[in-house]
């Protein structure tokens, strides 16, 4: 955090201040054009590298998952991404899963899959047209 390579963001309660449930990082990142999904490619702009948001880290104590926790933090870290996108441009947001069980976690939420990787994304029309559903 001190050298700016990441923003992190921490999940705790109001009654226990001290206990972290869950984080995210997030940050600037770009992908090769052909390296995005093919259901993404409509919409983001055709430039060589394509202006990204990194969610590096998103991770729930382990005390604490099956709660509905990984649902919330996600929700902010898209939220957070989307709200900031036109300020530092940002056309879809990416993860890296570290696990079977996590990409699967997250295509669940709308994510697609990279070609042969644990890495997703998920285009910020996409996250607009959610909070738009929301009514946020």
């Amino acid at each position: 955090m001190r050298r700016k390579a990441n923003a992190v963001f921490v999940l705790v309660t109001p009654q226990e201040r001290q206990r972290i449930i869950g984080y995210f990082t997030l940050c600037a990142h770009t992908l090769a054009q052909g390296a995005v999904p093919e259901a993404a490619r409509r919409h983001i702009p055709r430039y060589p590298l394509v202006s990204a948001t990194l969610s590096g880290r998103l991770a729930i104590a382990r005390q604490e998952q099956g709660r509905g926790w990984g649902a919330v933090i996600l929700t902010r870290a898209l939220r957070v991404s989307y709200d900031n996108a036109a300020i530092v441009g940002s056309s879809m947001v990416v993860v890296d899963a570290i696990s079977e069980e996590a990409a699967t976690f997250y295509e669940a939420h709308g994510f697609t899959r990279l070609v042969d990787s644990f890495r997703l994304a998920m285009p910020m029309a996409t996250i607009a047209d959610a909070i738009k559903a929301a009514g946020n």
